[in-house]
């Protein structure tokens, strides 16, 4: 091996691992710095809490027309299905069968007179 060829390896090997260790220290610094960040916000809220931040204010708008509109409809279509899901259908035919019986029931008697 030459002069130059071990220079360069050696310099390689040297840069090599200062650059390696110094990243590892970098990392270890900015984990410890973390850690220490952490634990100092912990300390500082058993010692002095911070006060509770108030809920937030729901944002009203006022609805515009057609927004009106929209809910008086659905208001309207949700009161006619409950009308006809409440209707007694059994009785509505049995009032029906009634009338056309007596409309029926009075066409013979003003036919046999």
């Amino acid at each position: 091996m030459g002069f130059t060829t071990g220079f360069l390896g050696g310099l390689t090997i040297t840069a090599t691992t200062i650059y390696l260790t110094i990243s590892l220290h970098t990392s270890n610094r900015l984990t410890q710095r973390t850690l220490l960040r952490q634990q100092t916000s912990v300390l500082t809220n058993i010692v002095s809490p911070q006060p509770v931040a108030p809920e937030p204010v729901a944002r009203e708008v006022d609805a515009g027309l057609v927004e009106m509109a929209k809910d008086r409809w659905n208001r309207e279509v949700e009161g006619v299905v409950r009308r006809v899901h409440g209707t007694d259908w059994r009785r509505v035919r049995e009032q029906w069968e009634d009338r056309v019986g007596n409309v029926i029931s009075k066409l013979r008697e003003e036919g046999g007179k």
